[in-house]
C-alpha cells in the first residue's frame, strides 16, 4: 500500500509543513473515529482537480464502511461535489440523504482540514447506518465530542503538535473510559468504564458536576511523588498524558482540550486502568536489575579467580607452570570482561565492538612485556552479540591475537595484528591477520593448547569453522566463520 507521503508527492503539491500537518492528523485521528463511530478517509486534492484517498482509519467502536482499503483510489463521482464544496467554502458539508453502499446506508460528512487559514485536504466522515438504533447517553456524548474535535479540524485547531499519540505502554483509548469536562475542569459526563476507573482509584459516587482535580487530589497519598503535569491534564488545559498511582491502582490519563478560536471551552479526558501493566513493568525492571547484579557478582568472582592464579604463578618455580597459569589468568579475565559488559546493559546482548577493543589491549600486553610494540587494528563491525555467543567469541579472538603476538613477533621490535569483521544477519566472518614470522613449518597450526581451545569453541559453541593460512607477504591469516544466535536488535550490516 502506498504511504501518505508517496501519494502526496505523486498527486498533490503540498508544502512540507502542510504534509507534516496531515501526518500529525493521521497519527491522532483514531480518537475521532472511535468517538464518531465512523470511518475517516483523508482526501487530498490533486493537481488536475480530482481527489485521491491518502489515508483511512476504521472505528473500533462500530461497524466499518470500507471492508477493503481505499487508499490510493480516486474519489467516487457521487462524493466529489461534496468534497469540493468543503474545500472551497472551508466549511463542513453534511449530506442530507444517506448514500447506499451495497445493502447498507452510509451518512457522509466532508470536513475541511485547515492549516493557517488554508484548506489543504478534506476529511470524509462516513457512518454505517446498517446497525442504527436509538442512541444511548454514552453514544450521544461520544458523538458530541467527535463533533467538537472535527470542528477544531475545520478551524485548524487540531491536531496539537505536542499531543501524545499511539497505544504504547497503556495509552488510553476511547473505549477504555471517557470523561467530558467543561472549561473549569468540572465533569459533564463520565462513561461507565471511566467511572469504574476512578472508583478503583478510591472515588465515591458519581463524578458529574464535580471538579476532577479536586476529586483526584483527595485520593493521592500525601507523601507520594506527583507528576507536575497532573493538574494540567485533569483540568484539560494541555494535550498531554500522565499516570496517577495510589493505593496500588494506576490510571493512565490523556487530555484532549476542546477550543473555539483562542478560547478553551472544555476537554475530552481518556482514562485507562493500567495497574496490571505497571505491575508487570516493575517486575521486568526488578528482573533486569537482578540479572545485571548476577553478572556483576560473576565478574567479581572471576576477577578473584584471576587474582588467585596470578598469586599462584608468582610462587611456582617452573617457567612452564608460570606461563600456563598466566594463560589461564588471561582467559578468566576475558570471561570476566564479558560479564562486566553484560552487567552494564539492559538486555542479554553485548556491544561487541567495545568489548573486543578492551580485550585486545589485554592480549597486546603480552608482547609489551617482552619489549615489543604491537599494534592491533579492528576493521568492520561485530554489532550486538547475544551473551551465549559473546563469551566464546571473545575467548577465541583473544586467543588468536595472543598467539599471533607471542609466536609471530618473538624477537621482533614491532608488528601489527589486524582483525576484520563482516556481519550479515547471523553469519559472522572474521579474519585475524598478522605480519609476523608465520607458523613454523615443523610445528603446524592447531598443535598447541590455545589453538585446540579455539577450534573446540568455534566448532561446538559458535557452530562455525576456522582455518589457518600463510599470509601473502609474510605472517599468518586465520579465517573464522561463526553462526551467531539471532537477536532482533543486533546490527546486521558490518
Amino acid at each position: 500500500m502506498s504511504t501518505l507521503s508517496t501519494l502526496a508527492d505523486r498527486y498533490g503539491s503540498l508544502e512540507p509543513a502542510d504534509l507534516e500537518w496531515l501526518h500529525l492528523l493521521v497519527g491522532d485521528w483514531q480518537v475521532i473515529s472511535d468517538l464518531a463511530f465512523a470511518d475517516l478517509v483523508l482526501w487530498l486534492p490533486t493537481v488536475d482537480g480530482d481527489f485521491v484517498a491518502v489515508a483511512q482509519v476504521r472505528p473500533s467502536t462500530a461497524a466499518t464502511v470500507h471492508y477493503d482499503d481505499v487508499v490510493g483510489s480516486l474519489v467516487p463521482e457521487g462524493q466529489r461535489a461534496q468534497l469540493l464544496r468543503a474545500l472551497d467554502e472551508q466549511r463542513s458539508q453534511r449530506s442530507r440523504e444517506p448514500r447506499w453502499f451495497g445493502e447498507y446506508a452510509v451518512r457522509e460528512e466532508a470536513v475541511p482540514v485547515v492549516r493557517k487559514g488554508r484548506a489543504v485536504a478534506v476529511l470524509a466522515r462516513q457512518t454505517n447506518l446498517g446497525g442504527a438504533r436509538t442512541p444511548s447517553r454514552l453514544e450521544l456524548n461520544f458523538v458530541e465530542a467527535a463533533d467538537d474535535l472535527l470542528g477544531m479540524v475545520a478551524r485548524g485547531e487540531f491536531p496539537a503538535a505536542d499531543a501524545p499519540t499511539g497505544p504504547r505502554r497503556g495509552a488510553p483509548r476511547v473505549a477504555d473510559g471517557l470523561v467530558r469536562l467543561n472549561g473549569e475542569g468540572e465533569v459533564l459526563y463520565a462513561s461507565p468504564n471511566a467511572l469504574s476507573c476512578f472508583h478503583r482509584l478510591g472515588a465515591l459516587g458519581d463524578l458529574v458536576g464535580r471538579s476532577l482535580i479536586e476529586v483526584t487530589t483527595d485520593l493521592l497519598d500525601t507523601d507520594a511523588t506527583v507528576d507536575e503535569s497532573l493538574p494540567l491534564v485533569l483540568m484539560g488545559r494541555a494535550p498531554w498524558r500522565v499516570d496517577v498511582e495510589t493505593r496500588g491502582v494506576a490510571l493512565s490519563l490523556r487530555a484532549v482540550p476542546l477550543t473555539e478560536g483562542t478560547e478553551r471551552v472544555g476537554a475530552v479526558l481518556l482514562c485507562r486502568d493500567v495497574s496490571e501493566l505497571r505491575r508487570r513493568e516493575r517486575e521486568l525492571i526488578t528482573k533486569d536489575a537482578t540479572i545485571r547484579e548476577i553478572h556483576h557478582r560473576v565478574k567479581n568472582n572471576l576477577q578473584t579467580v584471576a587474582a588467585l592464579l596470578r598469586l599462584q604463578s608468582r610462587r611456582v618455580g617452573s617457567d612452564e607452570a608460570r606461563e600456563a597459569l598466566g594463560e589461564a589468568e588471561r582467559r578468566v579475565a576475558t570471561i570476566a570482561l564479558v560479564h562486566e559488559t553484560l552487567s552494564q546493559t539492559l538486555d542479554e546482548t553485548v556491544p561487541f565492538d567495545d568489548l573486543i577493543g578492551r580485550s585486545l589491549r589485554l592480549a597486546a600486553d603480552v608482547a609489551t612485556q617482552d619489549g615489543a610494540h604491537v599494534r592491533t587494528r579492528v576493521h568492520g563491525s561485530f554489532g550486538l552479540v547475544r551473551a551465549e555467543d559473546a563469551t566464546a567469541l571473545a575467548l577465541v579472538l583473544t586467543e588468536l591475537v595472543t598467539n599471533a603476538v607471542e609466536h609471530g613477533f618473538s624477537g621482533r621490535a614491532a608488528g601489527t595484528v589486524e582483525i576484520t569483521a563482516e556481519r550479515a544477519g547471523d553469519l559472522l566472518h572474521v579474519t585475524v591477520a598478522d605480519d609476523g614470522a608465520g607458523v613454523p613449518s615443523e610445528k603446524g597450526a592447531g598443535s598447541g593448547l590455545g589453538t585446540q581451545i579455539v577450534s573446540t569453541l568455534v566448532r561446538n559453541e559458535l557452530r562455525g569453522s576456522i582455518a589457518w593460512r600463510p599470509r601473502p607477504g609474510g605472517g599468518t591469516s586465520v579465517e573464522l566463520e561463526a553462526r551467531l544466535r539471532v537477536n532482533r536488535d543486533a546490527a546486521t550490516v558490518a
